[in-house]
């Protein structure tokens, strides 16, 4: 049979600020993907937090982009938001862009990642696990480099010189400056290793959409490519992306996926979606406290069986202490960079700033300019 995973992921309140959602929010949204279980909707679900977001990890038989599961989801954050409402909490619903959505939530403010496979548990795929990346206080290309690293790199990924995938990976780049619609191009590495890179050096236009294995044709990756302040037309929070990540076999293994985040690479967001700061890897379900908020991911991995339900348990990978060490090479990159406060590459380009405050305070000083 056919199994899609769809992974969705909003911030519709947090305490104290940019934080963390409330117990009672994700216990309400916990109940009701209970209940889309029991309604036949889904199949299974998780539901956890990274930062002030909350995501929602569903396995179904109804096919990417599927009105009713994304509903589903739609209404789930509704209620989240009701919740967080009542109890005064900040940002309460803030990527909820639109009053409806129509047919799906892509392009109304949830991240959105989704992959379709053939679930047969046959060659060459015997067994599927996969691994499911939250970011948050982050741009949406943050993925670009670890990912394009992981697929297209065998300095990161020695896998890569097997025979299942060396003739390496399609990777499916998206043009976020069309707000028209999904302007993509598909490109091959090793082939057009050079033109991915041209593409994805910048990270606030292009980003990575999908990843397909050129030997199998199957989809490896899906990850959510949006810039909200595109879509909305003023700054509501940064657009903190999601992944899902096929592994094992015919793809990257989790820790050739994950070698690229120990560079704690720099991506833009932060404070106000301003920044520019290191991407921190964290334990899942961790809050926003540190200093200038630096960038968070998650990555968590699961198992799936014959019957498309997730694995009874799942590995958290960041919650390990060998990361300790990245934290806080991530920790001193920030404190390096924030002490450079708003000068040149420590804030985004102003084409780029999140925060409309910031491009309004500009604007009344440029109209004050006059030659001399």
């Amino acid at each position: 049979m056919k199994i899609t995973l769809s992974l969705i992921k909003a911030d519709i309140g947090s305490i104290g600020g940019h934080t963390q959602p409330s117990q009672l929010m994700l216990d309400t949204v916990e109940k009701l993907a209970r209940k889309a279980v029991t309604d036949g909707l889904l199949i299974d679900v998780f539901v956890s937090y990274t930062g002030d977001d909350i995501a929602i990890l569903m396995s179904h038989t109804k096919s990417e982009n599927n009105a009713d599961v994304h509903q589903f989801a739609w209404d789930a954050f509704i209620e989240g938001t009701k919740v967080a409402k009542s109890q005064g909490l900040y940002g309460a619903g803030q990527d909820l862009l639109v009053d409806a959505p129509s047919g799906n939530v892509r392009g109304a403010g949830p991240a959105v990642a989704e992959i379709e496979f053939d679930h047969s548990l046959e060659s060459p795929r015997p067994a599927e696990s996969f691994m499911v990346f939250a970011a948050d206080k982050c741009g949406p290309g943050a993925y670009n480099l670890p990912l394009f690293l992981a697929f297209a790199d065998p300095m990161y990924c020695g896998g890569l010189m097997l025979p299942q995938m060396i003739k390496g990976f399609s990777f499916d780049v998206i043009d976020m400056d069309n707000t028209e619609g999904d302007s993509i191009l598909k490109l091959d590495a090793p082939d057009d290793y050079y033109g991915i890179t041209a593409l994805l050096r910048d990270n606030e236009r292009f980003g990575i959409d999908s990843i397909y294995s050129r030997t199998f044709e199957h989809k490896a990756a899906s990850i959510s490519a949006q810039r909200l302040h595109s879509i909305a037309g003023t700054y509501t929070g940064k657009d903190d992306p999601v992944a899902l990540i096929r592994n094992q076999g015919i793809f990257p293994a989790p820790e050739e996926i994950l070698s690229a985040f120990t560079k704690a690479h720099y991506v833009g967001g932060d404070s106000r979606g301003s920044h520019v700061m290191p991407l921190m890897p964290v334990p899942l379900n961790t809050a926003v406290t540190g200093p200038y908020c630096l960038p968070l991911v998650s990555a968590v991995g699961f198992s799936l069986n014959s019957d498309g339900y997730f694995s009874h348990s799942f590995v958290d990978f960041f919650d390990n202490p060998v990361w300790d060490e990245v934290r806080r090479l991530a920790q001193i990159k920030g404190l390096e960079m924030r002490s450079q406060g708003w000068s040149g590459p420590a804030m985004l380009p102003y084409t780029e700033l999140e925060y409309g405050g910031f491009r309004d305070t500009v604007e009344g000083l440029l109209s004050s300019f006059k030659f001399q």
